[in-house]
């Protein structure tokens, strides 16, 4: 039987993007090994490129198809062009984190010894 996912892929902004793209080729490639995995990916902006885009870091279109898709997959956001408006990057990060209850994040850290 057949399992197919759809995924939301919000690039957000520079390295994001790379990012992204190339998680989406690791997951066709999955695809391409177990045919019966499949996904729908639907693309949608966040942070300083949908601040461009439509004045606004995280638009309700992108966060409704966030709530309705089986996984979001999100680049990173921000960059110096949108460092000092009202409008931050930052911002739509925080509502789709908040709206999905997903107020934690990963980090990689390293511990000093003396």
């Amino acid at each position: 039987m057949a399992a197919t996912k759809n995924i939301v892929l919000l690039p957000g902004d520079h390295v994001g993007t790379e990012i992204v793209d190339e998680a989406v080729k690791v997951l066709k490639a999955i695809s391409e090994a177990k045919p019966e995995i499949q996904f729908n990916f639907e693309t949608h902006l966040i942070g300083g490129a949908s601040i461009d885009a439509t004045g606004e870091p995280l638009s309700d279109k992108a966060l409704e198809a966030s709530k309705k898709a089986d996984a979001v997959l999100l680049g990173a956001v921000g960059g110096p062009k949108w460092g000092t408006g009202a409008v931050r990057p930052e911002q739509g990060l925080l509502k789709i984190r908040k709206e999905l209850n997903l107020l934690s994040k990963v980090q990689i850290s390293s511990l000093l010894e003396n």
